[in-house]
């Protein structure tokens, strides 16, 4: 695994094996982003505006290395590099759906109205996708 080892962290926990590989700052919004669809690096950036220049060339690189994401660089001026999710990445989809459906609970739990609520964007096509324009995740905006 590419991701920096933590010594601390047991090495045979499966929960410890999942965090080295999606805990980074911004992992599993990159992983969340891309699921069912080839994003560029600017439209990532767009997605994830806190994200300096340099932190998300750092995550998508481990992303790469950890076989999470493939990266796909076309030669062409100016040179285009495309961004996916690799099948080791796909199964992640179970458990950022968790993650979302467990966030949107909190939020409500606080009071708070989720702006999107969740669709099956992984099994539709791009085409059939509509982006919460809050967030632009794959969910389809509450009206």
């Amino acid at each position: 695994m590419a991701s920096k080892e933590n010594p601390s962290v047991n090495k045979n926990c499966p929960v410890s094996a999942t965090i080295r590989l999606i805990g980074g700052k911004y992992k599993a919004l990159l992983l969340w982003h891309l699921t069912g669809q080839t994003l560029r690096f600017n439209q990532l950036h767009r997605l994830v505006p806190e994200a300096t220049p340099k932190m998300l060339t750092q995550q998508l690189r481990e992303l790469e290395e950890d076989g999470l994401i493939s990266r796909t660089v076309y030669p062409v001026v100016p040179p285009r590099v495309d961004y996916s999710l690799t099948a080791l990445g796909e199964s992640l989809f179970p458990i950022l759906e968790a993650m979302y459906r467990w966030g949107s609970a909190l939020m409500q739990d606080e009071g708070l109205t989720p702006a999107c609520t969740m669709t099956d964007s992984y099994s539709t096509t791009k085409k059939e996708q509509e982006d919460c324009p809050s967030c632009s995740c794959h969910a389809r905006s509450k009206s």
